[in-house]
Parts: structure tokens; sequence; C-alpha cells
């Protein structure tokens, strides 16, 4: 029986240590050595690793911003245009964000999940009570794909394992040392980006208004700039799921939280809040400086580059922890505060629901087992490039 745990899992935990230094293997070494709230350093910025700071911060986007020198606006602008969510602030902001919220109601998102993947939860789950071994990164990567091609008008056969190594080769060029890409990382980006063109600009043509191009086009926004939307919803819609989600099944398997919830789905909500604040998908938030302002000790000048080490900033408790659950604390904060909180949210959620209700009603027919794993490198979200997921033998269970 699996009871909670006073210190964390030390193979959890090792995993997770792996899976982010593959990722960023100058970079997390850095940050996380970090033991003050908040401590600028030379060439890098301000870098905050407090929850309360942290929030204060994204809370306060008269001070700090998503657009100006060292923000995402640097980084995303040049290829996905100027209105495209990420990278905007004050009212158009947030009238865009208004009007592009019915699409993303937990009404809306239940639909399109199981419209897309009602059929590919039960296959998986299927799959893995007979005892087929399922490469769960692969699986993640079909899954988001299905979701985010119905949420922006495209067909499914246009969001492929192709376009997905694409996309990784423009968020992968992203560092934290450089706050913006080279000019032929950008000719790059806007290459693989242009793969969608066509495909968004029918479904803006359409004028649809339950996807994010119609929506748009409803909005008043030209065929171009919902190009760009549609391209910020690929990058941000499917990379970050689809690390997560394996990330989330290896830490239940790894705590034997796997075999506890399959018979007692009273935790799983924990045990999901538990898993992104333990692996916190997108580990770093930007900001510039748009006006002086002081973040704890530290006094920030216009200009100047905040850097929100989300993952830090989770670290309130050790291990994993359904049960203490201290991940409520945190009030999500691994998906923002404030204006910015990502309006993706509940589809993100109701997808990793549905992904690990398949695989814990699997587990409750056959004992499962992550059988290998690998993690990936270079990449800008930390994650697994390889997990396989299958069942236990009898022997090993007897």
């Amino acid at each position: 029986m699996v009871t909670r745990a006073a210190a964390p899992d030390r193979t959890a935990m090792r995993w997770e240590e792996r899976v982010m230094r593959a990722a960023h293997p100058l970079a997390y070494p850095m940050l996380a050595s970090i033991t003050r709230p908040v401590l600028r350093v030379p060439g890098l910025g301000t870098v905050v690793t407090d929850a309360a700071l942290l929030r204060a911060v994204l809370m306060d986007t008269a001070s700090f911003a998503k657009t100006g020198p060292g923000s995402p606006s640097e980084l995303w602008t040049p290829v996905l245009g100027p209105r495209v969510l990420l990278n905007m602030e004050g009212a158009d902001h947030l009238e865009l964000r208004r009007r592009l919220a019915p699409l993303f109601t937990p009404a809306a998102v239940s639909a399109i999940v199981d419209r897309t993947l009602g059929e590919p939860y039960a296959s998986l789950r299927e799959r893995l009570e007979s005892g087929e071994r399922v490469e769960l990164v692969a699986e993640a990567r079909r899954c988001a794909s299905s979701v985010i091609s119905a949420l922006v008008g495209l067909p499914a056969s246009v969001v492929d394992d192709r376009l997905f190594r694409r996309i990784a080769t423009v968020t992968g060029a992203v560092r934290l040392s450089r706050p913006r890409m080279t000019p032929a990382q950008v000719r790059h980006a806007r290459g693989v980006m242009a793969e969608l063109t066509g495909h968004a600009a029918a479904a803006w043509r359409r004028g649809d208004p339950e996807t994010v191009p119609g929506r748009m086009r409803e909005l008043g926004l030209d065929e171009q700039e919902s190009l760009g939307a549609v391209g910020a919803f690929v990058l941000t819609g499917t990379e970050t799921l689809v690390a997560y989600l394996p990330r989330l099944i290896c830490l239940l398997a790894d705590t034997g939280w796997l075999r506890r919830l399959s018979g007692d789905r009273g935790h799983v909500d924990a045990a999901i809040a538990e898993g992104l604040r333990v692996t916190t998908p997108s580990p770093v938030m930007l900001r510039s400086v748009a006006r002086e302002a002081r973040v704890g000790d530290v006094v920030v000048r216009p200009g100047e580059r905040i850097v929100l080490a989300t993952f830090l900033a989770d670290r309130i408790a050790p291990g994993f922890d359904p049960i203490g659950n201290p991940a409520a604390s945190l009030r999500q904060l691994w998906f923002g505060a404030g204006a910015h909180f990502c309006l993706g949210a509940p589809l993100a959620m109701a997808q990793i629901r549905g992904m690990l209700t398949a695989v814990l009603d699997a587990e409750a027919v056959r004992p499962l087992a992550v059988h290998s794993r690998r993690a990936a490198r270079g990449v800008l979200i930390p994650g697994y490039r390889s997990v396989v997921l299958g069942g236990v033998s009898e022997a090993a269970t007897a």
C-alpha cells in the first residue's frame, strides 16, 4: 500500500532532475543554484524564485510587461506578428482575450476533447489492457495534434509528427541567455509557420466561429493576423502538453500512485496539480520592466529583464504529495496569474484528465509499468523523448 511520504521519492525526483538537465544543461543548474528570492544576474536579468513575489510581478502589468526589451514579444513578434496574445498588453490584449474566451470554457473544451479524442482514449485503454506496450510521447503528440487541429480549423493530418519535429527546431533555438532569435532563426521559424498558412487561411475565409481563425475574423482581424494566432496556438497548445503528460504518468508510476489512483479516484485532481507543481512544464516566464519598481529588495528600471523562475517558485515542498497537496496553495501558478493566466488551461486540463483516465482504467485491469524512457535533449520545454508504458508480467506481480 502507498502511504504518504515524508521525503520525496528518490526515483521520481532523480528522473525529474535528468529531464530538466537534458533540456537545459547550462541554464537549469545555474538557476537551480539560486537560493535568494530575488537576484540580479549580470547578462541575464533579475531572477525571481519566490512564489509570492513572482505572482506579484505577473499581476502588475503596468510595471512588468510581455512587450519590451527581453520580453516574449522580442522572441515571437518577428515570427508570428504583433497580435497573438502572448506578445500583447493593455486594452487590446484584454479585448482579444475576452472575445476568444468562449472557445475555452469548460463546456466548449469538453466537447472538443470528447469529439476528437473519445475514440483514441478508448483505444489507448484497450491496448494497455490487452498487454500492448504503448509509446506515450507519440500517443500524447497525436492526441494534442487532433485537438489543436480542430481548434484552429486545420485538417488533423496537417499537424503531424513531421511538423512537430519542425516546430521543435523553432522552440529549441530559444535560449535564456539570448533575448531574441537571430535573423537566420527568424527566417527558419517563419518557414515552419508558413506550412500552416494555406490551411489556416482557408479556416479564416470560412469564418467558422468555432475556430480561432473564424473568431478572429469576426473581431475584425485580418487574415495575416489570424495566421499568426494559429501559429501561436500550435506552438503553445501542443509542445507543453505533450511534454507534461508522459512526465505525469512516470511520476505516478515511480511513486506508486498509478496503482493507488486506479482503485480510488478521490485524489486524481490533487495528483494532476502536484504533477504540474513538480514538473512545471513552462519552467521560466519572462517580463520586461515598463516602469521603475521594486521586486523584493531589488529595484528594477525600465528596459530591464525579469526572469520568473516558476519551477523554483513551485518548489514549496519536497517530492510528490497528492494527500498533502501543497500545490493547492499556489493557485495554479504554473499557468500564470492575472490578465495573462493561460487562456488554454481548461483545454489542457480536459486532455490531461482524459488520457489519465484511460491509463488508470487500464491499470485497474492490468498493472502497468514504465518499461523504458529517455529524456529529450536540447528542447525548450523539458520532457521525455520516449516513454514506453505497458503491462507487468504475472511473475512480477506475484
